[in-house]
């Protein structure tokens, strides 16, 4: 696999000074801030290990999506063209049955099993780009035609169960007291559902939470900032250029709904007033491990996200899910490869398939030997 090589430019870059003031808040280090000429306390170096993780998500999440793009290239280039000729050969083989069904005399036994491939290879091709508006219609049309049956028979179906349990159940509640493991059976199934109902909501309610924390976090470290550096409160031309800049950067940052940024400016600026030397309270080093705990979680759910838009293999799904997310950029190429060798070898098969099945003889050997 050949990556594309970006070489930079000889030419020695110059900076803005919104540039560089942005670096020098991105090099400032927040831990040492939080508490520089002290030991730390157990809640301080568990802030420092957070800190630590974030650094760490925000440039596995840069790396993610540069990634991103390349991945898709690669994925265009050698994947799709194979994966859309598996899909011509499948809509022969449906068409080909298709016809069969109609014309060839087949016992009972045969029907069902030859409308089952014909309902599977509609359903696997309903939603398939890779064909024509015409070959599209025609699976449309085979994949409704089998829904309507289904639906009918699930009707009747229906309509028999109810008949049943109109004849068990008797009250209002659906419950016959003279039958006690029918009630219990139905108590049992009843609380079940509430406890599960119960679970939702509590989690729900917890997410909206943590999602409110985030946002009032966010808003009372930037309001702080604006308060501070606010540059029509400034007299000195020079301090309100820097402030001007400060501000730019804050409101970037806000606007991104970057936590970590705005608290690092913070600090800085606090540092600058000579504040943060005193080190942070107790109640502060609270907030500051709840805000960036909020933050860590939203480049997380990030980095799964982008991630999870990538892994479209059931086999590398799995994967992801034993190492908790910890898939590297290569597992990906190696998926798309392997995916692509899989289907040039399926469809080898599938060709040979559709050979035999063109004719009727071939259709009764598959279907004699539970081949199709």
């Amino acid at each position: 696999m050949t990556m594309t090589g970006r070489h930079l430019s000889d030419k020695t870059v110059k900076l803005s000074p919104l540039s560089s003031l942005f670096l020098n808040v991105m090099s400032f280090n927040l831990k040492t801030m939080i508490q520089p000429f002290t030991a730390l306390s157990p809640q301080q170096k568990k802030l420092d290990r957070l800190i630590d993780k974030i650094e760490q998500q925000k440039l596995e999440l840069a790396q993610w999506q540069q990634a991103e793009q390349e991945i898709r290239q690669y994925a265009q280039q050698t994947f799709i063209p194979v994966y859309h000729e598996l899909h011509g050969v499948l809509f022969g083989q449906l068409e080909q049955l298709w016809t069969h069904l109609h014309e060839v005399e087949l016992s009972k036994a045969e029907i069902v099993v030859l409308d089952e491939k014909i309902q599977s290879l509609a359903a696997y091709l309903k939603d398939s780009q890779a064909m024509s508006v015409q070959e599209a219609n025609k699976v449309n049309e085979i994949y409704n035609y089998f829904q309507q049956l289904n639906e009918h028979a699930q009707f009747r179906k229906n309509q028999k169960k109810t008949n049943e349990l109109a004849r068990f159940f008797e009250d209002q509640n659906g419950v016959d007291h003279t039958d006690p493991d029918a009630f219990e059976e139905w108590d049992h199934d009843h609380f079940q559902q509430a406890r599960e109902q119960a679970r939702l909501k509590r989690q729900q309610e917890k997410q909206q939470q943590a999602a409110k924390l985030a946002e009032q976090s966010l808003k009372t470290v930037y309001l702080k900032i604006a308060a501070i550096i606010h540059p029509d409160r400034e007299s000195n031309d020079v301090k309100k250029i820097k402030k001007t800049e400060l501000l730019q950067l804050a409101n970037e940052a806000y606007e991104k709904q970057d936590l970590f940024t705005l608290l690092k400016i913070q600090l800085q600026i606090e540092q600058d007033q000579d504040i943060s030397q005193k080190g942070l309270s107790a109640e502060q080093l609270r907030f500051y491990q709840l805000a960036l705990d909020a933050q860590s979680r939203k480049l997380q759910e990030q980095i799964d996200t982008l991630i999870h838009r990538l892994v479209w293999s059931s086999k590398t799904r799995i994967a992801v899910k034993k190492a908790k997310g910890k898939v590297q950029i290569a597992d990906l190429y190696k998926q798309i490869d392997e995916d692509t060798s899989a289907i040039k070898q399926q469809i080898k098969v599938e060709k040979e398939r559709l050979m035999y099945i063109k004719k009727v003889s071939g259709l009764e050997m598959f279907l004699r030997h539970g081949m199709l």
